[in-house]
């Protein structure tokens, strides 16, 4: 394994986290009892996507409508991040999107982009409920 895959992994083992890949490459870990992400790009070393998952399950068609609005404001509210409800409209994802000169300058803002990310999903359950 090289390239960006192996920055990730020796980052978050130095951290503290337990990384792994799954069978898509990507790199998955555990924060807070919450799973994780980072989206591999083998196409774009310098694009950088940290990814929250699934976090918040739409199981009537009137609380979609609920959650775009919600994603919507917290898209708007919070730096950086995204809040999009899945094309399947089953389930919200946060993430956020990067693009660096290198791959290993996301080690400079890894931490600043988990806290926007988990920003953006209190300001999704702010507005959602």
């Amino acid at each position: 394994m090289s390239g960006p895959t192996q920055l990730y992994l020796d980052y978050l083992v130095q951290e503290g986290f337990r990384p792994s890949t799954d069978v898509d490459g990507d790199v998955t870990f555990k924060a807070e009892g919450k799973y994780y992400y980072i989206d591999i790009d083998t196409s774009d070393a310098g694009y950088f996507r940290l990814v929250f998952p699934n976090f918040w399950p739409i199981e009537r068609d009137e609380e979609l409508v609920k959650a775009v609005l919600a994603a919507n404001y917290a898209t708007m509210m919070t730096k950086v991040a995204k809040v999009y409800v899945r094309s399947d409209g089953k389930n919200v994802v946060a993430s956020v999107e990067l693009f660096f000169g290198r791959p290993e300058y996301f080690r400079d803002v890894f931490q600043r982009a988990m806290r926007a990310l988990n920003t953006s999903v209190e300001n999704f359950r702010e507005k959602v409920v």
